[in-house]
Parts: structure tokens; C-alpha cells; sequence
């Protein structure tokens, strides 16, 4: 016997937040942990994006700005900034996002294909498009913010570093 799954999809929950004017949302499953901006250490050869790392609790976090991954003008970090700490394929990473918003409720058949932009704007980190309560909500893909390739450089570059400050 089949089920009737119609008007019974279950949502999926994305955590909103703040990236230079825009709103953003990332699956709450793979996020781990939010936290306030503190500094990192820089790893030497790494593109601009990737701040450096964290100890967190053990793990060494690689931080990266958001902004700058997306190829935005970096802006000075205040107190609404926040690190947003997810898990892709059993490894943490962090993204500094202006601010985070809250928790929302999407319905999986409201989540509309991104628009191709040609070369102009960068959508391949983005997963879709959302509205929530009147707001566009664009879904971040966090699978596709670091590529294989920058992994393997990271982990090269990881493996040189002595001393990481612990962060609380």
C-alpha cells in the first residue's frame, strides 16, 4: 500500500542568514554550532577566502568568508558576525556570515531552480530558491563551497602548522 504524500511533505528546515544584504539559507542538519567572530590562524598558501582554522574542542576548523568566496567586497567584522560552523561528509568547516536570522520552515516543492545568470553571477554554490513570508530565500549548497582540490591543498598546508589557539 502506497501513501498519499500529497499537501503531507514534510519541510525541510534551513537556517537564515545575513550576507551582504541578501538572505541565505543552509540546511540546519549540517549545521554543527554558531558562534561569534574570534581569530584564527592564517595558514600560509590558501586563497584570500579561507581565513585559517580553529581549535575547536580538538578540531581544526578551516573559517571561511562568505563574502569572499562569492567574490564580494569584505567588510569589517562586527558584533552581528558569526561563524557558522557546518559538517559536510563527516568534516566541519566554518563560514563568517554577516548576521543570522532564524529558523524557517521550507516546503520542498516551494524550492525553485536557480536561474542561470551567465558568467555575471556565481550560482553554483546555490542549491535553490525559496520564498518565505514574502522574503527570497536563496539555499546555500555547502557541499560545493570547498572543492576537492582546496581540501587536498588545506590538508597540505594543515599539516605544517605547530600551534593552533583553542578556542573556548
Amino acid at each position: 500500500m502506497y501513501e498519499n504524500d500529497q499537501g503531507t511533505a514534510p519541510t525541510v528546515q534551513q537556517l537564515t542568514f545575513n550576507l551582504a544584504g541578501e538572505e541565505y539559507g543552509v540546511d540546519i542538519l549540517s549545521v554543527r554550532e554558531i558562534r561569534g567572530w574570534s581569530r584564527v590562524t592564517r595558514i600560509p598558501q590558501t586563497p584570500a577566502y579561507l581565513l585559517g582554522v580553529l581549535n575547536l574542542r580538538g578540531a581544526i576548523v578551516p573559517i571561511m568568508d562568505l563574502r569572499l568566496r562569492f567574490g564580494l567586497e569584505r567588510e569589517a567584522y562586527g558584533d552581528s558576525t558569526v561563524v557558522i560552523i557546518v559538517a559536510v561528509a563527516e568534516r566541519l568547516f566554518g563560514i563568517v556570515v554577516d548576521a543570522v536570522s532564524d529558523v524557517v520552515d521550507i516546503d520542498p516543492a516551494a524550492i525553485k531552480p536557480v536561474p542561470d545568470m551567465g558568467a555575471v553571477v556565481e550560482t553554483r554554490y546555490l542549491k535553490g530558491l525559496a520564498t518565505h513570508v514574502e522574503r527570497m530565500v536563496m539555499l546555500l549548497d555547502v557541499e560545493k563551497l570547498m572543492r576537492p582540490d582546496e581540501v587536498e591543498k588545506l590538508d597540505a598546508a594543515l599539516s605544517h602548522v605547530q600551534e593552533v589557539e583553542v578556542a573556548a
